[in-house]
């Protein structure tokens, strides 16, 4: 089954990325906290953070969470795990330009809700700051388009990822727009190449 959202997130409590990333990290009874890292521990309408545990990830970004959990990965998700590991990362971490949940990215907000927007970033910061010099993988394909707002998250990452001296990659051919590719159906042993994060984010309309 997909998922739907079910109000605005703004009708939302939120839930704080530092208390949440505490939670994630005690014991949990659904799935090896010592595999995964998975913020917040539980399923809901909005996801920080979906990845393994290791000293060198690929930070792989789309713009929003479907339905994936530990032990639970999606087909999406199953391919970037195989292409880290192929390139040679001991580890993989899904992060979402915007943190809605919704399987089709049509069912996301119209309005970015900033205080929501603001904890992602939060959540960007760390684990870019997890390794020395992280590996952030664009990977949402055209679905950038689907909301006006999603490009200044974009920037506001690309400058979070500058203080930490990211290295941006991409995965398959690009389109002709300049989009890269989605990581569906990519080959397992797709290598990944630099890519000028910066340069794109000028094209976008």
């Amino acid at each position: 089954m997909g998922h739907v959202p079910q109000s605005p997130t703004a009708g939302l409590e939120l839930e704080l990325f530092a208390p949440a990333l505490g939670a994630a990290l005690c014991p949990s009874e659904e799935y090896d906290v010592s595999r995964w890292l998975y913020v917040p521990n539980h399923y809901g309408e909005y996801r920080y953070i979906l990845g393994t545990r290791g000293k060198n990830p690929l930070i792989c970004i789309g713009i929003n969470p479907s339905t994936a959990a530990p032990d639970h990965l999606d087909n999406t998700l199953k391919s970037v795990e195989r292409i880290a590991l192929a390139n040679g990362f001991d580890s993989f971490i899904m992060f979402n330009v915007y943190p809605q949940r919704a399987t089709r990215p049509q069912d996301m907000e119209r309005e970015c809700n900033a205080a929501l927007h603001a904890q992602n970033m939060e959540a960007f910061d760390y684990i870019c700051g997890l390794s020395d010099h992280p590996t952030v993988w664009a990977a949402w394909g055209a679905i950038i388009e689907q909301r006006s707002y999603l490009k200044d998250c974009l920037r506001e990452m690309i400058a979070i990822g500058q203080t930490h001296g990211a290295t941006w990659v991409k995965a398959g051919a690009v389109s002709k727009k300049g989009h890269p590719h989605h990581p569906l159906y990519l080959k397992k042993d797709t290598p990944v190449e630099p890519f000028d994060v910066s340069g794109y984010l000028d094209t976008l309309e």
